[in-house]
């Protein structure tokens, strides 16, 4: 399958999926005190997979229960997704988790860090 076209459906799930967890899932799981967002969405050429990452701001049991909430209704999600995209083959979800933003937030923490330490010692060498 054209590269362009698994592309342009991948982009249209994630907008899609979006849209499903802000809209549709009433899951407190998903709501409560947690920030879930879709970040990316892979699909294979043949359409047999896509592969969601899920970026989750929260401590690591809700995590852990946001994706146990997202693989309890992955049917439902997959029977809106099939109304609003009418694809020929609806493609297997697999939730993954997107540490991107955890790791962009621990590199700036480095990098904070390192600034202060350099400021430090550039101070006492001055002195």
């Amino acid at each position: 399958m054209d590269k362009r076209r698994t592309a342009r459906i991948s982009a249209q799930m994630q907008k899609e999926l979006s849209k499903i967890l802000r809209d549709d899932l009433n899951d407190p799981r998903l709501t409560d005190d947690v920030l879930v967002s879709i970040t990316e969405v892979e699909v294979t050429n043949d359409l047999s997979y896509a592969d969601i990452f899920v970026s989750v701001l929260g401590d690591s049991t809700k995590q852990k229960a946001v994706f146990d909430a997202l693989e309890q209704a992955k049917g439902y999600i997959k029977l809106l997704i099939g109304e609003r995209m009418r694809l020929r083959l609806m493609p297997e979800f697999r939730f993954k988790e997107d540490i991107s933003i955890k790791r962009g937030v621990y590199m700036d923490k480095l990098i904070k860090e390192t600034i202060e330490k350099d400021k430090r010692n550039h101070i006492d060498d001055e002195n």
